[in-house]
């Protein structure tokens, strides 16, 4: 099935939904180090990307989609989050750096069967609630466009009026979007983003989100009942460090059905330690040591037997404190631009283009790989299933 991939950033997304049988026909994307990244895998025949066109860098507001007019499945892509992110300036719609509008102007001009956009959890906090109605009621009337003298209120009041008053005609979409916790569905990493999708209503498909496949329980099962836990990755209870979690272990009647989280000791399986085992880390893409990391309030760094924290992109320049890996003993260590891969779930043969700290500024920003084909593989399913 074709796609179109807006902000297609460092590829995740676009992964992701590859994985799930999209193929991107377009990708457009605006910074150069995000597209050297794709051009580079491309070259590489990195799987998926190496099926990829060459991704079309520049300002999406440059960009005419009107030639792709019911000839793709799905229209996706993550619109600039900075102005909804708890580490950004929280300016929303003042934000010149809000995509929204665009991302709605190519579901209009397009016309696909459905669209998977995804965004920060930041946007659905109390603050931001009526612009999140407005993109919600502007990504299900895509053609009620704002007028020329007209603020995006009155454009929100319009919408309303027309989504009370009943009637059918136009494009309109089926629209529902939902937090996801990625570690919820297989990532190591604790990673909140709101995802919408929508669907063409004259298609009439019913669509909910996948359910969760793992789940905190079933670790903390795993880690201080069944065993399993420290038998793959031998090492001892007493490893596992804070007794509050081995007390709640204690106190589930059952294992549940669901997986465990995965940890990033999990993720890290194979990979030698960058600080101790330089040349062994030479094997690997990206795995290179990073001095520096220090640990400071609200920036403690992600415990080996736990799905890692957020990772973030940083702000001017300097990746999130939260991209450490914090040792059983309370040292720390910057992530590996590898391991902060693996914990986004990019494949090993993915290489990063730039610095460590565009790189980082890449991951952070990224969608991870395991999420994106999971929401892919549900969308995929009822596109099939209805055409």
């Amino acid at each position: 099935m074709k796609s179109i991939e807006l902000f297609a950033g460092a590829g995740g997304l676009g992964m992701g939904l590859s994985q799930s049988g999209f193929h991107p026909e377009k990708i457009v994307e605006w910074d150069n180090w995000c597209c050297d990244t794709i051009r580079e895998n491309k070259r590489s025949s990195v799987h998926p990307v190496a099926s990829w066109p060459e991704p079309e860098q520049g300002d999406i507001r440059h960009f005419d989609f009107q030639s792709l007019e019911g000839k793709v499945a799905l229209v996706s892509g993550g619109p600039p989050c900075q102005p909804f992110s708890l580490g950004g300036k929280h300016k929303a719609q003042a934000d010149h750096r809000d995509m929204w509008n665009e991302a709605v102007r190519v579901v209009r001009e397009t016309k696909p069967p459905a669209f998977v956009f995804e965004n920060v959890k930041g946007l659905t906090r109390a603050s931001f609630a009526s612009y999140l109605a407005y993109i919600v009621h502007q990504l299900t009337y895509p053609e009620l466009k704002r007028k020329a003298d007209e603020d995006w209120l009155s454009h929100l009041a319009r919408l309303e009026a027309h989504h009370t008053s009943g009637r059918e005609s136009g494009l309109k979409y089926n629209v529902v979007y939902r937090v996801l916790n990625a570690a919820d569905y297989g990532v190591p990493q604790r990673r909140e983003r709101v995802v919408f999708v929508g669907f063409r209503s004259d298609l009439g498909i019913e669509w909910s989100f996948p359910e969760q496949t793992h789940s905190f329980d079933a670790l903390l099962w795993d880690q201080f009942r069944g065993c399993e836990y420290l038998n793959r990755h031998k090492v001892d209870v007493a490893a596992l460090g804070d007794p509050r979690l081995r007390a709640r272990a204690l106190r589930l009647p059952f294992r549940p059905a669901t997986s465990a989280w995965r940890t990033v000791r999990d993720a890290m399986i194979g990979l030698p330690d960058p600080e101790h085992k330089k040349a062994e880390a030479l094997h690997f893409h990206n795995h290179r040591y990073q001095p520096g990391a220090r640990s400071y309030p609200g920036h403690t760094g992600s415990p080996l037997d736990l799905p890692a924290k957020t990772l973030k992109a940083g702000v001017h320049g300097v990746p999130g404190g939260e991209n450490m890996l914090l040792r059983p003993d309370g040292s720390v260590r910057y992530f590996t631009v590898r391991e902060s891969a693996r914990l986004q779930t990019f494949p090993d043969d993915y290489q990063l283009h730039g610095s460590w700290t565009e790189s980082m500024r890449q991951l952070g920003n990224a969608v991870p790989v395991e999420l994106a084909r999971v929401i892919g593989d549900g969308v995929a399913s009822r596109l099939v299933e209805g055409a």
